[in-house]
């Protein structure tokens, strides 16, 4: 297993570029870095932290999809690439890593790389006066195509969405923004984590229905959560999730914590005793049960 060291203090890129709209009007772009050691502090903090704050969608000419937060995610989890946040009444995925194509790596290494996150900016959008009227973030994938906006809290806007006096903004509204420009564009303040809070290790149990050896799923989790405990491997998060796409060879385990992809591990036909033999074996000693690898090499 890789050890790698967490940067709390970002290299500024100092890139700003201006993207001209209609009569006047533009957007400015300040870049930051799309490594995931920034990605994930950036994300879980606004997703778990500030999430009465933002909002998240698409902008493209003619369309706007524009979504809200009512609770804390009841997900906000990396696998395989792509960030999931799910909430009670909508869910996203976001590339923000490489994304393998699970564990058989099936997806290409051209698309991999056009799938993730290859640009990220704090963008404003300004009037022909060149005064910003709204403030967010956006993402570019390796196509070169904008994916997700992220909406920052609106200087301009009133608590019921109304719009306040051209001249009396609420400049409060804009201490996200600051805060988030200080510590990801201008490298003057540190990242507010010790590490990055989602590469937080996690093991996995496949209960989709799609698999039918996947129907025991539960005496493997009960079996893992056990031995975790027994262990003393608190920080290991364990979760049953949907179809972790190696059916009919189930029950699956997948194991997060190998570092970054492509290191993460599938398990397949596990066994409550083989559930003990990963923690004891895999997470303890990091010695892979090799015989119940997916695949066999």
């Amino acid at each position: 297993m890789t050890v790698a060291t967490f940067e709390r203090r970002v290299t500024p890129l100092q890139k700003v570029e201006r993207e001209d709209t209609y009569n006047g009007n533009s957007i400015e772009y300040e870049d930051f870095p799309t490594d995931l050691d920034v990605l994930g502090p950036l994300l879980h903090s606004l997703f778990q932290e500030h999430w009465q704050e933002v909002g998240l969608g698409h902008m493209v000419d003619g369309s706007v999809l524009e979504l809200e937060f009512t609770a804390p995610p009841k997900i906000c989890r990396i696998y395989d690439g792509y960030l999931t946040v799910v909430t009670e009444g909508w869910h996203m995925h976001l590339c923000v890593a490489e994304n393998q194509g699970g564990a058989t790596g099936r997806t290409p290494e051209s698309l991999r790389q056009v799938r993730r996150v290859s640009r990220a900016a704090l963008s404003r959008r300004l009037n022909a006066d060149g005064e910003a009227r709204s403030w967010g973030i956006q993402f570019w994938n390796g196509g070169g195509e904008k994916m997700m906006t992220i909406f920052l809290p609106n200087a301009f806007l009133g608590e019921n969405e109304d719009l306040l006096p051209e001249h009396k903004p609420n400049l409060a509204k804009l201490g996200l923004y600051d805060k988030l420009r200080q510590i990801y564009v201008l490298g003057t303040m540190d990242i507010p984590y010790e590490s990055n809070p989602l590469n937080r290790p996690y093991i996995s149990v496949c209960r989709s229905t799609r698999c039918n050896a996947g129907r025991d799923w539960k005496s493997v989790y009960e079996a893992l959560e056990h031995q975790l405990a027994v262990s003393g491997l608190e920080n290991i998060e364990l979760i049953a999730s949907g179809c972790l796409e190696v059916c009919k060879m189930g029950p699956i385990v997948f194991y997060s914590g190998d570092d970054r992809a492509p290191e993460h591990t599938w398990y397949a036909r596990v066994t409550p005793d083989v559930a003990k033999e990963i923690v004891t074996q895999h997470l303890v000693e990091n010695q892979k049960v090799t015989k119940h690898l997916y695949p066999q090499s």
